[in-house]
């Protein structure tokens, strides 16, 4: 079959430099707000993945102009609640989450019913977490089982609202952010710590923000706002991209890797932690801050002796999308490592948790696994030798990649089937791999 890879060997010891594709978190978000402002912003080193494309499509199918060009993207925003659509239109979220959720809270002012659909398995996820607090603002939504396809529609007089988000959800966040600069007041969100790019860009556009740390929570007050003037933007490099090769530079023989340009929010790097906590040798340079985020060159070294851990259940939230990467080098660090408070993992494209056992466990890895934990029984001296098929994971893009670096680091005869899940985060994941093979 075309859309399976076959991998028999393990990779050879490497050194290398890469760049990795943009920030999919990042690049959604622009094209969101682009879409808000009035005028034309621009964008460089926009990922162009599926998730991306989506919300593109989306865009233009609520009116807004873009044009694509090979080295950036145009966006001529409308400004707030300045769509103009037809009636009865069918905005397809793919496989985003981010933007199926996201582009939710845009809509809390919509002049006519819009339907909501995704693919099969964006279409299993829980909407309930964005809905609810969304209906406060004054929107209506229909819903057969609290996934999509959903029904929205807006309110002529969005209200503000108190909302407090306790699953440590930067979507659901981000989701009554967008909503609260319909308002004429102000909303206040209690929320658990979680990935900070929304508030971050709401901060560079100088929109009317108010964010108050605590240890467990953040305290965001948004004011409405009527115009958002048009920006320009330039991508920085993918962490949940690079924390594949992060992994397999660390897992792999006598190799080097510099990744350059990385985003290294602080809401992000929990994989950095994490794994320096397992003896990783990675290091960080050149760091620099842009429009508010943080940005570094990363320099990985393979590691002989790994050590076990109890991950600290602080670090989830900013390593939420890294886990099964991670879970690879617990597989192979010496003694029994532990992860608890994981039950978003299976909130994801796929039950993520579930999958992350379940590889480790046709690799000859013990894991004793609950429905929001993992214990993980290392194996230094692990090498396959049998067959391996990965299949039926619901297209997870994450699975297929975290797949992909086991068989290269491990060994075995894998098959991995849905290779064009990639599409919709890292289309570039295997030429990538492909590079790194050659000397």
């Amino acid at each position: 079959m075309k859309n399976q890879i076959r991998i028999q060997t393990t990779i050879k010891p490497f050194n290398k430099n890469l760049e990795i594709e943009g920030d999919k978190s990042l690049s959604i978000r622009w094209a969101l707000l682009a879409s808000q402002a009035i005028g034309k912003s621009i964008s460089i080193n926009l990922l162009r993945s599926e998730d991306v494309l989506s919300t593109l499509k989306c865009l233009k199918t609520l009116g807004v102009k873009i044009k694509l060009f090979n080295d950036r993207c145009e966006i001529n925003g409308m400004g707030i609640n300045g769509y103009k659509y037809k009636k009865n239109i069918t905005l397809n979220a793919g496989n985003s989450g981010t933007l199926g959720r996201l582009i939710m809270g845009l809509l809390v002012h919509s002049k006519e019913k819009i339907k909501i659909t995704g693919d099969k398995s964006l279409s299993k996820r829980d909407f309930l977490r964005v809905t609810k607090p969304l209906e406060k603002f004054g929107a209506k939504f229909k819903t057969n089982s609290g996934g999509l396809p959903i029904i929205i529609e807006g309110t002529k007089r969005p209200k503000p609202i108190k909302y407090n988000e306790n699953k440590g959800s930067a979507q659901c966040k981000s989701a009554v952010m967008l909503a609260a600069l319909n308002t004429s007041g102000q909303t206040i969100i209690k929320a658990k710590k979680s990935r900070d790019h929304t508030e971050l860009l709401f901060k560079n556009l100088k929109l009317p923000i108010k964010v108050i740390k605590k240890n467990k929570f953040d305290l965001i007050k948004i004011k409405g706002k009527k115009i958002i003037k048009s920006f320009n933007y330039k991508i920085p490099s993918d962490i949940s991209s690079s924390a594949f090769f992060i992994v397999l530079a660390a897992l792999s023989a006598d190799s080097k890797l510099k990744i350059k340009n990385v985003n290294i929010n602080p809401s992000r790097v929990g994989i950095i932690k994490i794994l320096k906590m397992m003896n990783v040798k990675i290091f960080l340079k050149n760091i620099k801050n842009y429009k508010g985020e943080k940005i570094a060159d990363l320099y990985i070294e393979s590691t002989k002796s790994l050590k076990a851990i109890k991950c600290p259940s602080k670090l989830n939230s900013s390593a939420i999308d890294e886990f099964l990467v991670i879970f690879l080098v617990a597989a192979k660090a010496n003694g029994v490592s532990y992860f608890k408070g994981l039950s978003e993992l299976n909130q994801k494209e796929s039950p993520r948790l579930k999958w992350g056992s379940k590889i480790l466990n046709l690799m000859g890895i013990k894991t004793i696994t609950t429905n929001n934990s993992i214990k993980i029984y290392g194996n230094p001296y692990l090498n396959i030798n049998k067959k391996i098929v990965i299949k039926n994971y619901l297209k997870d893009h994450r699975v297929f990649m975290t797949s992909v670096i086991a068989a290269l680091s491990f060994g075995g005869d894998w098959i991995i089937h849905d290779k064009d899940s990639i599409k919709t985060s890292f289309p570039s994941f295997l030429k990538i791999i492909n590079d790194l093979k050659k000397k």
